[in-house]
């Protein structure tokens, strides 16, 4: 075992009486030492209960014969950084808790793990960590808030961040805003749309890294409690049969989760952090692999911010394995790969059929092809990303005037200003994850747009990216970015940008004549940057290749 180089023989005297320290007995010693890698937080609403499922996975490792060690990472929420400096950070602590993990079971080598994050960037930072130490692991997230309801109708953080836009205008009270607030997050749990948090938990188990139900089982039920102390006890089923993160982490197993990807619509972010994942698995996957599976995939579910169903529907008619077991009538899942438990067609072979409502069939699919789009042209070589499966029809071809700014701080005071148009293309520059630096998500001005009316008029493009929650003909990821040189750093205000999400294409519509002469004058701003966000920007690569650091 791993953990014997802690614990066995005479050299290990020293190392063995710290453990008695904590109490452990020579049986305990022998046994198989297991990591409970936690993010609970009191700050986060997402994690607030983790000590609870900690508690549960423990008892399970307790119960298959293991001893279990917590230790906490740092997590960032996205709603609670949104919209100010704190943003800079969310993207930039993917790696930091990517790094602590590395560290600690590293230092104290263990033999087997069990993840419990629950939000953004926490999740896909667990699973590049457990890429790069590949031990016998399982995840089990916090699982999903339930849905808030505000006069009778179902909402979420999306509609909450909307109401802003419409206070703005005027089209809402503050008594109204206050009441909304008031019921729009109702408990613990990851935020409930099919946002980021819970887009990577439902592609965690679509991936094959965790047990059925752990996207969708609402955190506040008892389920939740059962799953994560099955978890406990099947990590050491894994260690037992030497199963290991390399074993799982295939190329056929990351195209099932890029095929799920498509058919939910999951938050753009996903495209971030699978392109990381799989770079620390060491498999070969690029924005074009993405765009190819894009184009394959039928979008079977239309899950809030797209539409009124929520994540919570989606696990009542048989969650992630249904949507696999759609998507496999027409061959598009690899079927007898293995799992945490099983092999993927054990999986879909337990699973109902699709519902039809909250799961179409492939037939009926919301589209042909997936909610995630990748566009590319002049203005996007290394490719941008939308969400176009939440893009109004008549979006999704926009000719327009750019209307540029260059923090996102900028072009909020114009959105709530109301100094944007219909017809405009707002371009928000330089923060990208360099130019940020951190890439910070949008969701402040996307949602102001959508509350404002102006949803399904103007389009935005950015250097940075957006939350889940955001809706409408945003594309963000544009790569390269402002402050590497890219086209977007270029764009003067009234130059013709054409968005052809249909189309694919993402172009200025300026003479290369122009743009030469744009390019020679064009200086990149300098920002005075301190501590880790110094040197994030130095190591950190583009969003096209998933923000992660250089080799």
């Amino acid at each position: 075992m791993r953990s014997d180089q802690i614990k066995k023989g005479a050299n290990r005297a020293p190392q063995r009486a710290l453990l008695r320290a904590l109490g452990l007995t020579d049986g305990e010693i022998g046994r198989p030492f297991v990591a409970v890698v936690c993010s609970a937080s009191d700050y986060i609403p997402g994690h607030k209960h983790l000590r609870e499922i900690s508690e549960a996975v423990k008892a399970g490792i307790l119960s298959a014969g293991g001893v279990p060690f917590e230790f906490q990472t740092i997590g960032v929420c996205d709603g609670i950084a949104m919209n100010h400096k704190g943003m800079k950070y969310s993207l930039c602590s993917r790696e930091l808790i990517a790094d602590s993990v590395e560290v600690m079971l590293t230092a104290h080598p263990l033999d087997a793990a069990v993840f419990i994050p629950n939000c953004d960037k926490i999740v896909p930072g667990m699973l590049m960590a457990a890429c790069r130490m590949n031990l016998p692991s399982v995840f089990v997230s916090g699982g999903p808030m339930l849905p808030g309801e505000f006069r009778g109708e179902r909402i979420g953080f999306s509609e909450m961040s909307e109401a802003v836009g419409s206070h703005a205008a005027g089209k809402m009270t503050d008594e109204e805003l206050r009441e909304m607030e008031e019921a729009a997050c109702p408990g613990c749990g990851s935020c409930s749309g099919m946002y980021t948090a819970n887009s990577m938990n439902c592609l965690t188990e679509a991936i094959g890294m965790a047990l059925p139900g752990n996207g969708t089982i609402p955190a506040v039920y008892s389920a939740r409690i059962r799953l994560a102390k099955l978890a406990g006890g099947q990590v050491m089923r894994l260690l037992k049969e030497n199963r290991k993160p390399g074993d799982i982490l295939t190329k056929p197993a990351f195209r099932n989760a890029l095929r799920t990807e498509m058919a939910l619509g999951c938050s753009t972010n996903t495209v971030l952090h699978l392109t990381a994942i799989a770079h620390e698995m060491g498999v070969p996957l690029d924005i074009d692999d993405i765009d190819r599976i894009s184009r394959e995939t039928p979008q079977i579910c239309k899950l809030n911010p797209a539409g009124k169903i929520f994540i919570t529907d989606l696990g009542k008619v048989g969650g992630i394995p249904a949507v696999m077991k759609e998507l496999a009538r027409r061959d598009l899942i690899a079927l007898d790969i293995p799992t945490v438990s099983g092999t993927v067609r054990d999986r879909v072979e337990q699973a109902p059929d699709a519902d039809g409502t909250v799961i179409r069939k492939v037939e009926n699919a919301y589209r042909p092809d997936g909610g995630i789009a990748i566009l590319k042209g002049n203005l996007a070589p290394e490719g941008g990303v939308v969400k176009q499966g939440a893009v109004a029809p008549e979006m999704m071809h926009h000719v327009g005037p750019a209307r540029c700014f260059n923090s996102e701080e900028e072009a909020i005071a114009a959105i709530q200003g109301g100094k944007i148009k219909k017809g405009d293309v707002v371009v928000i520059r330089y923060e990208g994850p360099k130019g940020g630096p951190g890439m910070r998500e949008m969701l402040a001005p996307t949602s102001s747009l959508t509350g404002m009316g102006l949803g399904s008029s103007v389009a935005l493009i950015t250097d940075g990216r957006f939350s889940g929650a955001t809706r409408g003909a945003a594309i963000g990821h544009v790569s390269p970015e402002a402050a590497a040189g890219g086209l977007i750093a270029l764009i003067h205000d009234g130059d013709t940008i054409d968005v052809d999400i249909s189309g694919r294409k993402l172009e200025l519509r300026v003479s290369e004549a122009e743009i030469a002469r744009r390019r020679a004058a064009w200086k990149a701003p300098q920002k005075e940057l301190s501590g880790y966000l110094k040197r994030y920007a130095k190591l950190v690569t583009s969003g096209s290749r998933g923000a992660v650091f250089e080799d």
